[in-house]
């Protein structure tokens, strides 16, 4: 069964092997870091070694969660203590100064208000852009274009524009978000998000996921209890689990 986790080449089909592995379990999760820790060094031991470097993954399923309220679409966006050298693509969409100072920020794209006209009804670059990019940060006057534009594309994928005033301290808005993940639910009680990256430090990573866990159990009714249990590993290794 490991090693159907570690070559499962979707999500869905990752997920799938986790519930009918461990799908009667109930665990209580541990939020103290020495434990994550010994996760983290467990996944990355258990990796093959790739020439490039895998990203670390926390993978979460939940139990008693109405996936049909409020609960079960939770979306939180969740600033990491630590960055790592693979950091958030984001795109800015603004107009006069906002935009003169978002290219001096080095943003990744700068849109702007005839650039987002000239998108208009380009289906096939307007997808390009939404997957492309991470992070959506929107000068708040331009809200009603963006989600005629760009709604239809960046909705579905849960990217709607952070909107902001003219005024907006950019680069600080920017430094913020390389290095936020979103943890979204997607039609069944699974989270999983990146918190870094393997050539990252133990002790940063662990960090990285204490924050995810402590943003996502403040989300939940039952809190850590309605977390049934928790894997660490990196993007092509196998799952380890978070225990005591």
């Amino acid at each position: 069964m490991t090693k159907y986790l570690a070559k499962a080449k979707d999500k869905n089909t990752f997920i799938s092997a986790l519930h009918f592995l461990f799908g009667t379990e109930i665990a209580e999760m541990p939020l103290d870091q020495k434990t994550i820790l010994n996760a983290v060094k467990e996944a990355k031991e258990k990796s093959k070694k790739r020439n490039f470097a895998q990203s670390i993954e926390l993978v979460l399923s939940l139990k008693d969660v109405d996936m049909k309220s409020s609960e079960g679409k939770l979306q939180e966006i969740v600033e990491l203590p630590h960055s790592s050298e693979r950091q958030n693509k984001i795109c800015v969409i603004a107009s006069g100064e906002l935009a003169l100072k978002a290219r001096k920020a080095n943003t990744d794209l700068v849109i702007e208000r005839s650039d987002l006209e000239g998108l208009a009804g380009k289906k096939k670059e307007l997808r390009k852009i939404a997957n492309e990019y991470d992070f959506f940060i929107a000068e708040a006057p331009l809200m009603p274009l963006v989600g005629k534009v760009l709604g239809p594309v960046l909705g579905p994928r849960g990217k709607m524009p952070i909107p902001v005033p003219p005024t907006a301290d950019i680069e600080s808005l920017l430094a913020k978000h390389r290095k936020t993940v979103v943890v979204r639910l997607r039609n069944q009680p699974v989270l999983q998000c990146r918190v870094g990256t393997e050539n990252m430090k133990e002790e940063e990573i662990s960090e990285n996921v204490l924050a995810v866990l402590r943003a996502v159990e403040g989300k939940l009714k039952k809190g850590i209890k309605n977390i049934k249990f928790a894997y660490i590993k990196t993007s092509m290794g196998p799952p380890v689990k978070i225990k005591p």
